[in-house]
C-alpha cells in the first residue's frame, strides 16, 4: 500500500439504451434526466451541473436521439444545427470516429450516427471541457444491449447508475 489515494473514475449510469462510461472529475454532481421530443425526434437527455455564485451551472449534457429524420450524419447534423439555432457556415466541426459510427467534433459538442434513426449528442456548459475531456467523454458513451439498434423492441428507459 503507498498511501496515495486512487483517482476515483466517475461514470454517467445508462441513459435510454446507452452506457456513458466516463465522466471527467471536473464535472459537477447535480444530475437531472429530460426526455422530450422535437421536430419528431425524440429526446433522452442527462444533464450534468454545479452550484456556483450566480446560481447553477451546466457542465455537461448529453442527449440521445431517435427519430426517422437521423437517416445520415448530414441530416443529423443539419437538425442539430436548426435544435441548437447555430448557423451550419459557423459550426467548426472535424471528422471523429467513434467505435459505433461516423460523427463531428467541435469545441464543445460531439455528436454521431449510431445507425439510421438513433444518435448521440454530447456537448459540454458554456465555461467548456478541455477538448481531450469532450472527446474522452464521447468514446466511453456506448450502446448496451437494449440500447442496440439491431433490438428496434429495446425498452428506452432513463436511469441513473
Amino acid at each position: 500500500m503507498t498511501g496515495v489515494p486512487h483517482p476515483v473514475v466517475r461514470d454517467g449510469g445508462e441513459l435510454d439504451g446507452f452506457r456513458i462510461g466516463y465522466l471527467p472529475p471536473d464535472v459537477g454532481d447535480l444530475v437531472s434526466d429530460f426526455a422530450s421530443e422535437w421536430e419528431d425526434v425524440s429526446f433522452a437527455t442527462r444533464v450534468w451541473e454545479r452550484q456556483v455564485e450566480e446560481g447553477d451551472q451546466v457542465d455537461l449534457r448529453v442527449h440521445v436521439l431517435r427519430g426517422d429524420r437521423l437517416g445520415a450524419l448530414a441530416e443529423l447534423r443539419d437538425f442539430l444545427a436548426e435544435y441548437h439555432e447555430h448557423d451550419l457556415d459557423d459550426w467548426a466541426f472535424s471528422d471523429f470516429q467513434h467505435v459505433e459510427g461516423p460523427g463531428l467534433i467541435g469545441a464543445v459538442e460531439a455528436f454521431w450516427l449510431v445507425a439510421p434513426g438513433v444518435a448521440v449528442n454530447v456537448l459540454t456548459g458554456p465555461e467548456g471541457l478541455t477538448g481531450d475531456s469532450l472527446r474522452a467523454v464521447a468514446r466511453k458513451v456506448t450502446a448496451t444491449q437494449t440500447g442496440n439498434p439491431a433490438f428496434p423492441d429495446a425498452g428506452h428507459e432513463l436511469t441513473c447508475g
